[in-house]
């Protein structure tokens, strides 16, 4: 966490079995706390989809720009009923 940042206590609903593996890497050592594990988590989580935007984003602009409704209907048919393998 970066200092002077602002935070807000949150409640979050885990697994058990999940709680029970980041305590378990709390206790080893491996993570400050379970607030801490999760805020990693959090971040890395953002880092990533934030990343994947932008990924997309360069894709679109080399392949002709943002999807038409059309492409968009298309695609959400496509990951809603994936073809049979």
């Amino acid at each position: 966490m970066v200092v002077g940042m602002a935070s807000k206590k949150v409640t979050v609903t885990l697994p058990i079995e999940q709680l029970d593996e980041i305590r378990s890497l709390v206790e080893a050592g491996h993570a400050s706390s379970i607030s801490g594990f999760v805020q990693h988590a959090v971040g890395v989580s953002l880092d990533d989809v934030s990343g994947w935007a932008a990924m997309l984003a360069g894709a679109l602009d080399e392949t002709g720009g943002p999807l038409t409704d059309e492409e968009r209907q298309w695609a959400d048919g496509v990951l809603k009923d994936p073809p049979a393998a």
